[in-house]
């Protein structure tokens, strides 16, 4: 069989779930492993990161200019973690003859401290089990490179038995920073994983490296192995793994957490759903605070924009404001509502970038009257009370409006008190 169809069939049998933008060199892939086709590759990747959190692995199909759509999440997803494997399918074009640009997608390893594999015709299969399994085992997403060579080539059929493993998010207790260095100790761990992958190979008197990234050999090894595209391993053949000092930054060490402003017009809506035990996904920006304490809901972050796709195949339920919506969360939020996903999409409207100094933000209502928004004002706590309630059969979307105080900043709370 070629390459397409074998890659296709491990797809098939390592994920639960697979989504795609077509685009070659994948686009024959995308159709043989019955993908899911998305509004665009962003998406994709935060349908796939809500999966993991319901628990199921999930697969995404793109061609090489694709995952530069993929970045935010992709990189947040290495310090925020994930439960079930998320693996992103890469097809780069190295001959621009379906492009207009040649990339190498491998570097993305590197940027978002991720696993890179990059089978050959031997071990398509065992490749894409292993991207699933090393996902699972670092709490971040894999990438598996592949190529028209490979695609087109002739294969055996894969062969290989799924090995579910369990990934993790972020301890609530850490901070950002804490989260970051926790994370770079995995990433110190890959190294290893990567060296003693028996995937690599020596092959005909030469070696053959599939977990390009992090490097999987000696420096004299890799400076002679040849490469599909760019020097890619001979450039890396020197790095080191990352070695952070000290512990983990947590709260309850820090001693304090930051929060919303004191007067700020959303802490009722934000006590609704803590009251009720709602898990929400949240968004960069304000909504991120609800991560924290005293109210606790948010159960992941992945970055601007994010909340509404990942929380369509996750928890139900998103949080965002009206900036991170504007800037890239209503692609999403068309999706679901072409394929009517259950969703409570719950946006703080209050015209202006709470995060990084109050800058105006148009009128939300004017490019979202398409959804039929619930309108409910922040103090109306009756209104709150009736709108937000878990999603039942497909999406609904819910504006709060409310105006930040004048001259507040979010406040900073001693740990001990909350």
């Amino acid at each position: 069989m070629k390459g397409t169809e074998a890659l296709a069939l491990a797809i098939l049998r390592a994920a639960d779930r697979c989504y795609a933008v077509p685009g070659y060199p994948v686009t024959d892939l995308v159709a043989s492993a019955g993908a899911a086709l998305t509004v665009n590759e962003k998406v994709a990747l935060e349908y796939a990161l809500g999966d993991s959190l319901s628990g199921r692995r999930a697969a995404v199909i793109v061609k090489n200019v694709g995952l530069n759509a993929c970045a935010d999440p992709l990189v947040h997803a290495t310090a925020q973690g994930l439960r079930a494997g998320v693996v992103v399918v890469v097809g780069d074009d190295l001959r621009a003859a379906g492009s207009d640009v040649v990339q190498d997608s491998r570097y993305y390893g590197e940027v978002a401290r991720v696993p890179v594999i990059e089978p050959d015709c031997e071990t398509i299969g065992q490749a894409v089990e292993a991207a699933f399994e090393v996902s699972e085992t670092f709490s971040r997403v894999a990438l598996v490179r592949v190529t028209p060579d490979l695609l087109e080539a002739d294969v055996p059929e894969p062969s290989f038995l799924r090995n579910d493993r369990e990934g993790s998010l972020a301890e609530p207790d850490l901070t950002m920073a804490g989260r970051a260095r926790a994370a770079d100790r995995r990433t110190a761990a890959m190294f290893a994983w990567s060296r003693s992958s028996p995937l690599n190979r020596s092959a005909g008197g030469a070696f053959r490296a599939v977990t390009v990234y992090p490097p999987p050999a000696d420096p004299e090894v890799l400076a002679l192995v040849p490469e599909t595209g760019r020097p890619f391993l001979s450039e890396h053949r020197l790095l080191s793994p990352p070695e952070p000092a000290g512990e983990p930054e947590r709260f309850s060490s820090r001693g304090y957490c930051r929060t919303f402003c004191r007067t700020c017009p959303f802490h009722s809506a934000l006590g609704i759903l803590s009251e009720r035990g709602m898990r929400v996904v949240c968004d960069a920006g304000c909504a991120i605070l609800a991560m924290n304490p005293p109210y606790r809901v948010g159960l992941a972050t992945y970055g601007l924009g994010s909340s509404v796709a990942v929380a369509a195949t996750g928890p139900g339920v998103a949080l965002t404001g009206d900036y991170a919506l504007l800037h890239s969360g209503l692609n999403a939020l068309i999706d679901v509502y072409e394929r009517n996903l259950p969703l409570l999409c719950i946006v703080l409207a209050n015209n202006r970038m709470g995060m990084t100094g109050g800058h105006p933000v148009p009128e939300i209502l004017r490019y979202i009257a398409w959804a039929d928004p619930v309108i409910c004002a922040a103090d109306d706590t009756a209104a709150l009370r009736r709108a937000l309630v878990p999603p039942r059969g497909g999406p609904r979307t819910v504006i709060v409006e409310g105006a930040c105080p004048e001259g507040e900043e979010h406040a900073t709370v001693a740990y001990r008190d909350l």
